[in-house]
C-alpha cells in the first residue's frame, strides 16, 4: 500500500510539472475559459484523460509483455525518462525566474474579416465548429449548457493533445518509465499513475480556468515561480532515482 501512494504522490507532482507548461491544451483552456466559463477546465480535461486512459492501457499491456524480466528493455526506458525528467527539470528551474502567469490578463483572440458559413448538414456544421474551436478562430456566441460545451470540446482536448510533440515525448519517455515503474505493483500501481496524472491536470485547468472566470488574482508572477522552481527541484531527484534504477536494471 504505501508503494502505491507512493507511485501516487510522485506521479502527482511529476505529471504537474507537465501541465504547468504552457501547450496547446493550455492555451484552449484560457481561450475557452473567456468564451464560455470556469466549466471549460474541467471538460477539456476530460477529453485529454479520455486519449490518456487509453495510451495508458495500450501502453501497460505492451509493457507488461515487455518487462516481465528485468534486463536492457527496462533499463533503457528508466534511463530515457531520467535523462528527460533531468532537461525537464534544469529548463524548469533555469526559465522560473522569468516565468510569468499571464492568462489574468489575456484576451479571446478574433479571427480577422470572419465570414460566417451556413453548414449543409449537422455533420458538417459540427466540424466546422469543432475545428474553429480548435484553431482559435471560432467568434460565433457559444452555446450555453454544458452538453453542447462538452460536445465541443471534449474532442477539442483530444485533438490538440496529440497535434502536441510535447505530449507524444513525455509519453516516449517519463510515462512509460513511470508506468514500468507503476508495474511492479500491478493493476493497482497503474491505476495509482493515472490517477494522479489526471487529478493534477484537473486541479491545474480548472485553477486557471476559476482565476479567469471570476476574474480575481489568485495567483501571482512570484507563487507561479516558486511553484514551478520547486517542481524542478523535484524532477531533477526524480531524475536521479530513475537513472540509479536503470543502472540496477543492468545488474
Amino acid at each position: 500500500m504505501s508503494a502505491v501512494f507512493a507511485i501516487f504522490a510522485t506521479s502527482f507532482v511529476v505529471s504537474l510539472s507537465g501541465a504547468l507548461m504552457p501547450g496547446p491544451l493550455f492555451t484552449l483552456t484560457v481561450r475557452e475559459t473567456l468564451r464560455r466559463g470556469f466549466w471549460v477546465g474541467p471538460i477539456v480535461t476530460l477529453g485529454h484523460g479520455l486519449i490518456e486512459l487509453v495510451l495508458v492501457i495500450g501502453l501497460a499491456l505492451g509493457l507488461s509483455e515487455l518487462l516481465e524480466e528485468e534486463g536492457p528493455a527496462t533499463a533503457v526506458i528508466a534511463f530515457l525518462g531520467g535523462l528527460f525528467l533531468l532537461w525537464m527539470g534544469y529548463q524548469m528551474i533555469r526559465t522560473a525566474p522569468r516565468s510569468r502567469f499571464e492568462p489574468a490578463n489575456a484576451t479571446v483572440p478574433k479571427a480577422q474579416n470572419p465570414t460566417p458559413s451556413r453548414p449543409a448538414t449537422f455533420v458538417s456544421g459540427y466540424r466546422q465548429g469543432l475545428m474553429a474551436a480548435v484553431a482559435g478562430s471560432d467568434t460565433r456566441t457559444p452555446s450555453r449548457g454544458l452538453a453542447p460545451m462538452a460536445a465541443i470540446l471534449v474532442p477539442a482536448g483530444v485533438l490538440v493533445s496529440v497535434s502536441n510533440p510535447y505530449w507524444v515525448i513525455w509519453w516516449a519517455s517519463i510515462g512509460t518509465a513511470y508506468i514500468s515503474e507503476s508495474l511492479e505493483e500491478g493493476a493497482a500501481g497503474v491505476t495509482s499513475f493515472f490517477s494522479a496524472h489526471i487529478l493534477s491536470d484537473l486541479a491545474w485547468l480548472s485553477l486557471v480556468a476559476f482565476v479567469l472566470a471570476t476574474g480575481r488574482r489568485l495567483m501571482s508572477h512570484s507563487v507561479y515561480q516558486g511553484i514551478l522552481l520547486m517542481c524542478g527541484l523535484f524532477l531533477l531527484v526524480l531524475a536521479g532515482w530513475f537513472i540509479y534504477s536503470g543502472i540496477n536494471f543492468l545488474r
